[in-house]
């Protein structure tokens, strides 16, 4: 990076900044803990000759701070696989149960949102087909930060809801399905061997907007289908064909990226491309009950929060982690 001619290639140069960024985020907290374990050493020999307990008291602070700091580093230690840094596509898409299942989707849509947004991540919407009544059929945002896909990783698989149906007059208890599918927005760098002409299918279509003056006068919308793997991907967040394009053969190479990468993992494997039913039969991650108890129970880790709203809200951190320290045991 000190080199005179450095910046000539600034694609480069970015790209060699970013993977700085990235080793210094490994390094600098096992340095700082090299450093507090120095700290305690003095503080506890101050400790064993002061009377006053100040040493003590000192030292117990400084042993609090450093359990955090330990379990930040224990937690990105988890995120070891090379498409653990990377940003992460959500693609949500509402299952069995009708509107209320629309309604879901939309509502699982909004946490991950909400969750991005707290952790002041970027965010792009690439695709959202609303559905006839209430909520979604199915969308696609990009999460843009430091481990996104790292993070969610876990959260791909059937979502469950229980509550009261608020489209259901007689007050009637339902159950609604959608699956999550969380894929890694890989680089330029991983080259994945498509056959564009023989392998895969395009479909364009008019996107869904508002309407007068604004509504959409062309196909600008582009829906992927690799037909060996029958994994599928759209985009409709441009205004331009070519960009929709552009950014759909990037998802979808993303998509064959994270296929080939779970067939170590048969169970992430039947989840991506052709999924299992998303419906009663289909194997569920997590159950979401507002009705009659009020509880979110992660149905591999046991991981359970009492309080619904807040992981609606997008306090999902308790299960992603629960999730990683899970994985790391199977």
């Amino acid at each position: 990076m000190a080199a005179p001619d450095f910046w000539n290639d600034p694609e480069s140069a970015e790209s060699l900044v970013g993977e700085l960024k990235k080793q210094n985020k490994s390094i600098k907290p096992l340095k700082e803990l090299v450093s507090a374990l120095g700290d305690i050493e003095v503080l506890l020999e101050f400790a064993a000759e002061d009377e006053s307990a100040e040493s003590e008291q000192e030292l117990v602070q400084v042993l609090d701070r450093m359990d955090g700091e330990i379990e930040a580093v224990e937690l990105h230690a988890m995120m070891s696989n090379p498409e653990d840094s990377c940003n992460a596509y959500v693609a949500v898409q509402a299952g069995e149960g009708g509107t209320d299942s629309s309604d879901w989707a939309e509502m699982l849509l909004r946490m991950f949102i909400r969750w991005a947004e707290v952790r002041g991540f970027g965010l792009e919407l690439l695709e959202r087909s609303d559905a006839e009544e209430a909520g979604i059929r199915n969308a696609t945002v990009l999460i843009k930060g430091d481990n996104a896909y790292g993070y969610l990783r876990g959260e791909t698989g059937n979502h469950r809801l229980i509550r009261i149906s608020p489209f259901d007059s007689a007050g009637r208890r339902h159950t609604s399905f959608a699956a999550v599918d969380i894929t890694p927005e890989i680089g330029d760098d991983i080259e994945i061997d498509i056959d564009w002409d023989q392998d895969v299918r395009e479909d364009t279509y008019r996107a869904s907007g508002a309407g007068g003056q604004h509504v959409n006068k062309t196909d600008s919308a582009v829906r992927m289908t690799h037909l060996p793997t029958n994994a599928v991907v759209q985009c409709q967040s441009e205004r331009s064909q070519h960009k929709n394009r552009a950014s759909a053969r990037k998802m979808l190479q993303a998509k064959l990226y994270q296929i080939e990468q779970d067939k170590r993992d048969a169970e992430l494997a039947a989840r991506r491309g052709q999924k299992s039913k998303i419906g009663f039969g289909g194997e569920t991650i997590r159950n979401y009950v507002l009705h009659p108890d009020q509880y979110v129970k992660d149905a591999r880790t046991g991981h359970k929060a009492g309080n619904p709203q807040t992981v609606l809200d997008g306090g999902l951190d308790p299960f992603l982690e629960a999730y990683l320290k899970w994985q790391m045991t199977q």
